[in-house]
């Protein structure tokens, strides 16, 4: 693909795009919100990789898409059972075909508050086991390339997949470039979510624990929400693929994901209902802003966070050019960026549907003493 193009649509498009980072704090505010409703995880996308003429993975006995579907029916039980009031979508509950950009688009017109897809890997070597989940961004290995490209490669089986997916070769190293150019204000959330899925697979169901990573998934690019790749195991290893084709195996790897969305809901509905309930603040200055706040320096300030990356934007890149006022602070190695200002949650919700008209994706942080406090 032209590099030209390549930005051109980075540009116009990257904030449907989905990603990864640090903090298991989680705050997506909706224009609900204004009318002072608690404002909670409703509505979550299952989707079971592969299905149909796309086997995905194959093992000595079994098949990626058939033991993917299991669990994450099993999943949906566990939700259903345990937590009616959620709405629990799924991509697919049969053995079907549904390209990676469909699934995508049944996750945005859900409006979705997460996106959980299940997998299961294989490797050219039958030593590699354990659990992995991925979130969306530049791959930092060999090996995370390689996954994304198998999972990615399914395009190749879909009508016009060149036309579709802009151009993008699954099996070129240089169309993954774009992955590196993305920002979205989804890293917090997509990383903490993966790590409460690890942590469930590591300490409640005993499995070896191959950490949160990133990579540059097509499923996950193009969903306006938090959003996760678990890899349950290898199919390569052959007493990893006899457990995750046993009843027992099945039901523990889907126990933990369900666990994990769980905890992740339990987590999500206390912030934004603290947040949402609590009122006015007398506010703090800030220097980088063109706003001005009262002087107190031990008080709480609002803003809306518009973006997200890895790499520090440059004056004239991306939201600076979108927003008259952008504030940039840094939590770990990635560069945040918000805009406006207010000193009560009331003021900033006041703000938020113009922004959201450029940024639909934006959501309201709080700030104390220049630190991120909620959410």
């Amino acid at each position: 693909m032209d590099i030209f193009l390549l930005s051109s649509y980075i540009r116009h498009n990257s904030f449907l795009f989905a990603s990864v980072a640090v903090l298991f704090f989680v705050c997506s505010i909706s224009l609900n919100a204004q009318n002072q409703e608690p404002v909670k995880l409703n509505t979550v996308i299952l989707d079971p990789g592969h299905g149909g003429k796309d086997a995905g993975a194959v093992g000595r006995i079994s098949k990626e898409k058939e033991i993917v579907l299991d669990i994450a029916l099993r999943v949906r039980d566990y939700l259903k059972q345990h937590l009616p009031e959620l709405n629990v979508v799924m991509t697919r509950d049969k053995d079907v075909f549904v390209p990676l950009n469909e699934r995508a688009v049944i996750a945005n017109e859900n409006d979705a508050d997460l996106f959980v897809s299940i997998h299961a890997n294989s490797m050219s070597t039958s030593r590699i086991y354990g659990a992995e989940t991925f979130v969306l961004g530049l791959h930092r290995s060999e090996d995370n390339l390689e996954v994304a490209k198998k999972e990615n490669s399914v395009i190749v089986l879909e009508d016009d997949y060149k036309a579709k997916y802009e151009g993008f070769d699954p099996n070129s190293t240089e169309s993954y470039i774009i992955f590196e150019l993305m920002q979205n204000v989804y890293l917090d959330q997509s990383i903490g979510f993966a790590s409460a899925v690890q942590k469930q697979f590591r300490e409640r169901v005993g499995r070896h624990d191959r950490g949160v990573k990133q990579a540059g998934f097509l499923v996950l690019r193009e969903t306006s929400m938090p959003g996760v790749l678990v890899e349950v195991g290898f199919l390569s290893n052959r007493n990893e693929e006899r457990y995750m084709n046993s009843e027992d195996g099945k039901v523990y790897l889907a126990s933990a994901i369900f666990r994990a969305i769980r905890d992740y809901k339990e987590h999500f509905d206390k912030i934004n209902s603290k947040l949402v309930t609590r009122s006015t603040f007398p506010g703090i200055n800030s220097n980088t802003d063109n706003e001005q706040a009262s002087n107190s320096s031990s008080a709480v300030q609002y803003r809306i966070q518009i973006a997200s990356s890895q790499k520090q934007l440059e004056a004239n890149q991306g939201v600076f050019k979108q927003f008259d006022s952008v504030w940039e602070y840094q939590e770990g190695d990635y560069y945040k960026y918000t805009t406006g200002l207010a000193t009560s949650h009331e003021e900033i919700l006041e703000k938020l549907p113009k922004v959201k008209q450029v940024v639909p994706d934006c959501f309201v942080v709080g700030f104390k003493d220049g630190k991120r406090i909620i959410p």
